[in-house]
């Protein structure tokens, strides 16, 4: 997957993240998601956006994570919203598959981005031959 179409995906999801939280109910645990969500479920996209600007592989790194602890976060409030049945299931269920997927993504991103830093440490640390 190319970095612009992750970036689209994540903004996708901050647009339908947006349109849940208008819809919820405003009771006071309608309320607290809300306001909780709206907060980890835009986040991501930008900052995504600010890793593939990265200064550096550990700056990178640094906000994958940031943009990864989001998703979970957003993860965890949507899986809240179906077990309080605050909304529709089926109104839920492809947000939460979609969460899940670039959970995975980012995830791995991560895990590849960790490798090759460690290949260039390895590398720096190798005698040059004579």
């Amino acid at each position: 997957m190319k970095p612009d179409d992750l970036s689209e995906r994540l903004l996708v999801l901050a647009v339908r993240i947006g349109k849940v939280v208008d819809a919820l109910p405003e009771t006071r645990l309608g309320k607290h998601i809300a306001g909780q969500l709206v907060r980890s479920g835009t986040s991501p996209a930008p900052n995504y956006e600010e890793a593939c600007a990265a200064e550096s592989r550990r700056d990178f790194i640094h906000k994958v994570r940031i943009a990864l602890k989001e998703l979970r976060e957003t993860r965890c409030w949507v899986r809240l919203i179906m077990r309080s049945d605050l909304l529709p299931e089926a109104r839920m269920t492809e947000i939460a598959n979609e969460t899940d997927e670039l959970c995975k993504i980012l995830g791995q991103s991560l895990v590849t981005a960790r490798r090759n830093e460690d290949h260039a440490k390895a590398i720096a640390r190798k005698p040059s031959p004579k």
